[in-house]
């Protein structure tokens, strides 16, 4: 089931994006940056700042009580931002990143957006293939990633991120 998040559910927020994104349990899942970043990915003050957004929401997939996923969505203008989609790494293929997606879709349309977008890391090739199979093309567009804010991981290379939309109306 997908609902919103809500303060109460911040540490089991942190604990999951984090498992899934760094360090050896993400390497369980085909969604991990740890060979491309070092550090932690989110931390309970960021998670904390981010639902306090009011622009902003963190939807969390829960089966009997327990967050398996999760993914941030933030207004900017008429399009909605998606980051941060997460699935614990010992279900990940099991389609709730798929659920999830839907959920993102559904809020955008929600809310009046004609498109959402998102930065995807350039050399994280297998997630930029998954995204456009669910109609996301990649726009062009590049940003540099922060290179010097642990609160994004610590680079072990050079990297760069890519947009990618999808027209939703």
């Amino acid at each position: 089931m997908v609902t919103i998040a809500t303060e109460k559910d911040i540490p089991a927020l942190n604990v999951l994006i984090n498992s899934a994104y760094r360090g050896d349990s993400s390497k369980q899942g085909w969604t991990t940056e740890a060979d491309l970043l070092g550090g932690i990915r989110t931390d309970e003050e960021s998670l904390k700042e981010m639902m306090q957004n009011a622009n902003a929401s963190i939807l969390k997939y829960e089966e009997e009580n327990k967050i398996l996923g999760c993914v941030y969505l933030k207004k900017e203008g008429n399009k909605l931002y998606l980051g941060m989609l997460t699935v614990s790494p010992q279900l990940q293929n099991k389609g709730i990143g798929k659920i999830l997606l839907k959920a993102s879709e559904d809020e955008a349309r929600k809310t009046n957006c004609a498109a959402i977008f998102m930065t995807v890391i350039s050399q994280r090739t297998e997630l930029i293939n998954w995204y456009k199979k669910h109609g996301y093309v990649d726009t062009g567009e590049k940003k540099p990633f922060p290179e010097n804010d642990p609160r994004f991981g610590i680079p072990k290379t050079k990297l760069e991120f890519i947009v990618m939309e999808k027209n939703i109306r």
